[in-house]
């Protein structure tokens, strides 16, 4: 059950479980499940008043190597391939911790599809960086199956709602064979329309109560079935419930200091305490510390309970941090009002953008991924040339075909007053480069050389176009690049682009396990941590869709198994 301790006359007082959970996210609640089949008394808190943390938000992808899924899809997969590609990306991570994941992961998707209900398909997405050693072209992410908001009862409207980045008008739920039409213009988006809009607006009675829509894809879709399952298990948890400090006697951890309904209490867990709370990303201090590139928590798009609690719990009784600089870097765009930045996920790739300094100047390929073109605008930085801001820049073409974050092709008049507050437009380069402060001369070249390279269908300067990531957001009909065509017709388009993210990627230092490691290397007894609360397997880098909510996933489950013990079964 969901309990909402906002405000209760009931403090939870010396209370005893076996694990307990801190935080409610993909990772969270798969331990949940797995510690609960153990024969485990399990207590899930949430700090939030509402649940699923950033995996509810997101796309709900898995990046899963060799799945069975993988090989339903009749596709090849091994092992192997998988860790060679994740070493080449992934720098100094422990070579055991990417074997562990990699063997782990598909037995993770399996177990969960036959036990809490999950559906999946792998889906012709291809790898970030597939042109490495042991890349693939496809079929390593996995998209869930879409699932009926009405079995969540009331929950529903106490589950965070997917991102509005990742929404249709920022409201509308959609499936990736649905949306891939509807960006790019290709053949049948008119019908993926039309049944998007009719799904939406024919749930009467949901859009007399409610703008939620009860067709819940994505990452909504991934934890309304942990919840279920949670649900099938009599699993409680517990909202509005932050994790105060550890308690450690004799050297391990046992429990936790909590503030509930504004009361302060004592979790005791026998077995013990697995930290899923996520990143730090929403804490200003610790970005200005340690995100110094990148010091304002509201270019992220995070959601707003990522404060690094459990990170900072956990350091103060002595367990070890790495790569606190890193995140999972996405250029962002903030829209006044909003409670979190909007990541430009795939726009970037469409044709007929481009993306350039405060010098008027192209820096990186804006269809690279997310990650890519939010980590140049970390390392581009400087002065006289600064990324931080950096603007996207569009014609007319792309304005009537395209989204671009949160500008909707569709007139001006139709868009909020708080986008048009954002949105720079003018009838020339020459006035749109007064308009935002960047030297006019150089924005005009930057992009005749650009239009230049569009109409040759060939991106001199930054390849764009040439990899296969970069096509997989292109758009086919634009002629010889499917990334690539010229801004020539006004009005001119900008938007301020700020180096955001989507969560913290560095953090407290695991083993094989899950298990936390204090300074010396050394496993802390009784805690545990799992996604973006520790460090992340993947190093720096992001090798696919779903590579940050499938090593939560699985090494909440590993982390559950060795708490419980592994041959514990019930």
């Amino acid at each position: 059950m969901v309990t909402d301790r906002q405000g209760s006359e009931r403090a939870i007082m010396d209370r005893q479980v076996d694990i307990l959970i801190v935080g409610s996210g993909g990772g969270a609640l798969t331990a949940a499940v797995v510690a609960a089949d153990r024969g485990a008394d399990v207590l899930v808190i949430e700090k939030g008043d509402r649940f699923g943390g950033t995996t509810a938000t997101s796309g709900g992808v898995l990046w899963i190597p060799n799945s069975h899924r993988v090989a339903a899809a009749g596709q090849e997969d091994n092992d192997e391939d998988a860790i060679r590609y994740i070493r080449s990306l992934a720098g100094d991570v422990a070579p055991e911790r990417i074997r562990a994941f990699v063997e782990a992961a598909p037995r993770m998707l399996r177990y969960l599809e036959e036990r809490a209900g999950l559906r999946y398909d792998a889906i012709p997405y291809t790898d970030y960086h597939a042109e490495q050693p042991g890349g693939r072209l496809g079929y390593r992410s996995h998209e869930p199956h879409p699932l009926d908001g009405r079995l969540l009862g009331d929950a529903l409207e106490r589950m965070w709602p997917t991102h509005q980045s990742a929404m249709l008008f920022g409201k509308i739920t959609w499936t990736a064979s649905e949306a891939a039409p509807l960006i790019s213009r290709s053949k049948g988006w008119q019908r993926s329309l039309a049944r998007v809009l009719w799904r939406y607006y024919s749930d009467v009675r949901q859009r007399v109560r409610s703008p939620r829509s009860r067709f819940l894809t994505s990452g909504n879709a991934l934890i309304g079935r942990l919840w279920l399952a949670l649900e099938a298990r009599g699993v409680p948890l517990e909202l509005n419930t932050a994790l105060k400090d550890l308690i450690v006697e004799n050297g391990r951890v046992v429990g936790a200091e909590v503030v509930s309904g504004g009361k302060a209490g004592i979790i005791r867990a026998a077995r013990g305490v697995i930290l899923a709370a996520g990143g730090y990303e929403r804490n200003g201090r610790l970005r200005g510390e340690h995100l110094t590139a990148s010091p304002d928590a509201g270019w992220s798009g995070g959601q707003p309970y990522n404060e690094g609690d459990a990170l900072v719990a956990a350091t103060r009784i002595g367990a070890a941090t790495e790569r606190m600089d890193a995140a999972w870097w996405a250029p962002s765009v903030s829209v006044p009002g909003e409670d979190r930045a909007r990541p430009l996920f795939f726009e970037r790739g469409l044709p007929g953008a481009i993306i350039v300094n405060q010098a008027g100047e192209r820096y990186t390929n804006e269809a690279a991924s997310y990650h890519i073109v939010g980590s140049q605008m970390i390392a581009c930085d400087r002065p006289g040339a600064g990324t931080a801001p950096s603007w996207v820049l569009f014609d007319q073409v792309f304005r009537a075909r395209y989204p671009m974050g949160p500008v909707m092709p569709l007139p001006d008049a139709f868009l909020s007053k708080e986008v048009r507050s954002i949105l720079h437009k003018a009838d020339s380069i020459d006035d749109l480069a007064q308009q935002i402060g960047v030297p006019p001369a150089r924005l005009i070249a930057t992009v005749e050389r650009f239009n230049r390279f569009a109409r040759n269908g060939k991106d001199e300067d930054f390849g764009r176009g040439d990899n296969p990531y970069d096509r997989y957001y292109g758009d086919p009909k634009a002629g010889l690049n499917p990334n690539l065509a010229p801004l020539a017709k006004p009005p001119f388009y900008a938007l301020r682009v700020d180096p955001g993210d989507i969560g913290t990627s560095g953090g407290l230092v695991t083993d094989v396990n899950g298990a936390v490691l204090d300074t010396s290397g050394r496993p802390l007894p009784g805690l545990y941590a799992i996604g973006n609360t520790s460090s992340s397997v993947m190093g720096r880098a992001y090798p696919g869709a779903g590579a940050t909510i499938a090593p939560a996933m699985t090494f909440g489950m590993l982390a559950a198994e060795h708490a419980t013990g592994r041959n514990n079964l019930a």
